[in-house]
């Protein structure tokens, strides 16, 4: 699998799974995802940095 420019790890739409591997939750259509993976695009143009921090603000 070719790597991903973007910082998939950092990204709050990132999930890891045990059956599907790491994945990205965002609904991506079809072209927006080989467009993505074929590395047509320079960076994910969804690409939002997860702050579990900003999350834990909310609550308090």
């Amino acid at each position: 699998m070719k790597k991903m420019k973007a910082n998939c790890e950092c990204c709050e739409f990132f999930d890891q799974d045990e059956e599907f591997g790491d994945i990205c939750t965002l609904n991506l259509d079809m072209d927006e995802m080989v467009s993505f993976m074929t590395g047509d695009t320079a960076d994910c143009p969804y690409f939002r940095f997860y702050d579990e921090y900003k999350f834990v603000q909310k609550q308090n």
